[in-house]
């Protein structure tokens, strides 16, 4: 099978999970037997290569060479290419100067031109569609009118004019469209336009097409003007509208001809008209698409009731409502529902609300909520959770945005467990280990037999990297998705040790010695030391000599870990009965690690977090114990100094501030020990002078 990389503006389809960026930025999408269009590739090739092949004008502007032409679809083509690659300025547009190249549609969205160029070297073709979505203030709307007046051809037979977010200063007159006689579409949303501009553009003889949505106008009477024509009308978050709801009824009520009818909620703007709207009897009788999305009090019978009493709908907007989850939705043929409750409605609410933000967060967060419990094989549907999935690798979703982790977390532990594909592996892998310091311990116990299975499957991964001699990601997020799982969870230990998860971690410390899998290998095996019931199966000869070894590593994170290690490992006194001599050693040998440790304050290479302090206390009261008692400070120490607004105010609320006030006081206490905890204790208060619940010693 052949597979191409396939550049395109908008994909062809959804991004499988190997998708990259090419070299000039582009999204990529790979499609079998697809290769780049021939015209694309030249026309690229002519855009990277402008100053070359074009010659210059005595005023510095290119020009074509004599003998080029290009037939209307390429041109229209090529200048779509060169905005959308960020190469349309007032220099390159002169290229459009003349009769070579002849456009009919021009697109400029977000293009940095200014007013004298956009007349200059567009104005004089014969244009049929003009898309200044976003385009610079430097050519505001009353400019792009003005020029497009300027031709009679374009007067007459410009029939769409998109100017979305584009810009017009405040101390202009009212805009005047009242030329542009042939306009059939016009979309000002988000533009500086008022109700007399309304009056204006309602007098567009040709007119069927509006969207006057987030501008100033406070009165939409001026529609009745163009009642017999108007056939779509969009205004979803008019703020500034003043009429009363049986006013606004009113002006809809005349307009006959209307099929599509747009008055979708806004998250900062929801409101109850569409709710009145769908008791309404004889209103838009001729309506085919109706979009309600993020309005107020919507139910399914009320949306029900409307659609049977105007049989020739086909689309319906419900998305952000409590509305389109019975079954009437999906029984009625041909009828397409914008929604969130199922993937049907959510493919169509992405495909609808490209453009609008937060319809676009809301429909993604319904459609990773919706894919994370869906277990089909059809492949369309596997190639959107491998979307889904791919989504999720991204740093930010997985930090930012908030969704169900949990459900996320089975989602993607069924990936791990049924694909065998490399790549997918490690995103599972890379995904998983984010997610599982994320999880509550009351999470990572609900996932129950995932849980062993996330165990036993991620050991898997370990020892097969292990004994082929891997090193690569995957390796490490795995031994990373074990050590955050293990974190505070007794349970999670115990599969992990009932998994040989002991003999594998002795393997891999056998096998590599780079500090990066030395110290998630000592932070596992540290989760485990901390769990009473376990940490003595921990004291074999082979872990006590790593652990040992590992204790004077040049790297202060691998010696910190495996220091932690033995802090736990020779508390229970109990233990070493037969062995205290060797006890005795390792204490020894911790002490004097320490000692050539920097400062608490140091910067590690790898961030050291922690859930909690409880399992610390233990040894911050142990005063038989000095050198595990001193490790417990400097690593609470280090802690409070990197992030105290997290754990000083931990460490007071689960009651560790009396534990470094007693060490401050007691006489037997290692004054080294005493200081630090000092030093703790002058941070607190440094940075919680207002912290009154807790009384400092």
């Amino acid at each position: 099978m052949v597979h191409f990389l396939h550049p395109s503006r908008v994909p062809r389809s959804l991004v499988p999970p190997d998708a990259r960026k090419d070299a000039q930025g582009w999204r990529v999408v790979q499609e079998e037997a697809s290769p780049y269009p021939l015209v694309d590739i030249c026309l690229n090739v002519l855009i990277a290569n402008l100053e070359k092949l074009c010659p210059e004008r005595p005023d510095g502007t290119l020009c074509l060479p004599e003998h080029w032409n290009f037939p209307q679809e390429v041109a229209d083509h090529f200048l779509g290419m060169m905005t959308w690659q960020g190469r349309l300025t007032d220099k390159t547009a002169s290229i459009f100067q003349g009769n070579q190249m002849n456009l009919k549609l021009v697109s400029i969205q977000k293009a940095k031109i200014s007013a004298s160029a956009f007349i200059k070297y567009f104005c004089h073709q014969k244009l049929i569609e003009v898309d200044a979505t976003a385009v610079h203030s430097d050519l505001p709307v009353p400019d792009i009118i003005r020029g497009l007046c300027s031709s009679n051809w374009i007067q007459q037979n410009l029939r769409c004019l998109l100017l979305d977010s584009a810009s017009v200063p405040h101390n202009s007159r009212p805009l005047s469209f009242g030329q542009l006689t042939g306009l059939r579409t016009l979309s000002v949303f988000n533009v500086w336009f008022h109700s007399e501009d309304l009056a204006n553009v309602s007098q567009l003889p040709s007119l069927e097409n509006l969207d006057i949505s987030n501008t100033q106008v406070t009165n939409i009477s001026a529609l009745l003007t163009c009642k017999d024509r108007l056939k779509s009308l969009t205004m979803h978050y008019l703020k500034c509208l003043t009429m009363t709801k049986p006013q606004v009824f009113a002006v809809i009520r005349e307009l006959k001809c209307l099929l599509h009818l747009d008055i979708s909620g806004h998250k900062q703007f929801r409101s109850d008209l569409a709710f009145d709207l769908l008791q309404q009897k004889d209103i838009l009788p001729n309506i085919v698409s109706l979009d309600i999305s993020g309005s107020s009090y919507i139910t399914d019978r009320a949306v029900e009731q409307f659609i049977q009493q105007r049989p020739a709908m086909q689309f319906v907007g419900l998305l952000g409502t409590d509305a389109g989850y019975s079954d009437f939705f999906t029984a009625k043929q041909g009828l397409k529902v914008a929604g969130g409750a199922s993937l049907s409605q959510i493919l169509e609410a992405l495909s609808r609300y490209r453009n609008r933000s937060c319809y676009m967060r809301k429909a993604l967060h319904r459609l990773f909520t919706e894919t994370f419990s869906v277990h089909v094989t059809m492949p369309a549907v596997l190639q959107l959770q491998k979307n889904c999935l791919l989504s999720l690798t991204n740093a930010r979703i997985l930090t930012d945005v908030p969704f169900d982790r949990l459900s996320a977390a089975r989602f993607v532990l069924g990936w791990l467990y049924k694909d065998e594909n490399p790549k997918i592996q490690t995103m599972a892998v890379s995904i998983f280990s984010i997610l599982a310091l994320q999880l509550t311990r009351e999470q990572v116990t609900q996932l129950d037999e995932d849980l062993f299975m996330a165990v036993k499957e991620l050991l898997a991964i370990v020892k097969q990297k292990t004994t082929e001699n891997i090193d690569d990601p995957t390796l490490l997020f795995s031994l990373k998705a074990l050590w955050n799982l293990t974190d505070e969870s007794p349970a999670t230990c115990k599969h992990f040790m009932e998994n040989q998860g002991l003999a594998i971690c002795i393997q891999v410390l056998e096998t590599f010695s780079e500090s990066t899998i030395q110290r998630k290998i000592l932070g596992l095996l540290s989760n485990v030391a901390e769990v009473r019931e376990l940490s003595a199966k921990l004291m074999t000869e082979d872990v006590v000599k790593h652990i040992s070894t590992l204790l004077h590593s040049e790297q202060i994170e691998v010696s910190y870990f495996a220091a932690g290690i033995i802090a736990h490992l020779t508390y229970d006194k109990q233990s070493w009965l037969l062995c205290d001599l060797q006890r005795s050693a390792l204490l020894q040998d911790l002490h004097a690690s320490i000692q050539k440790w920097p400062s608490s304050r140091c910067k590690m290479s790898a961030l050291v977090t922690y859930r909690s302090f409880k399992t610390f206390f233990p040894l911050l009261g142990n005063f038989s114990q000095p050198a595990a008692q001193l490790w417990a400070l400097w690593a609470v120490y280090h802690v409070c100094s990197k992030n105290p607004s997290v754990y000083c105010k931990m460490l007071a609320e689960e009651g560790g501030l009396q534990l470094l006030c007693d060490i401050q006081v007691d006489g037997q206490a290692n004054p080294q020990a005493q200081q630090i905890a000092v030093s703790i204790l002058e941070d607190f208060r440094m940075h919680f002078t207002s912290y009154r619940r807790f009384p400092l010693c």
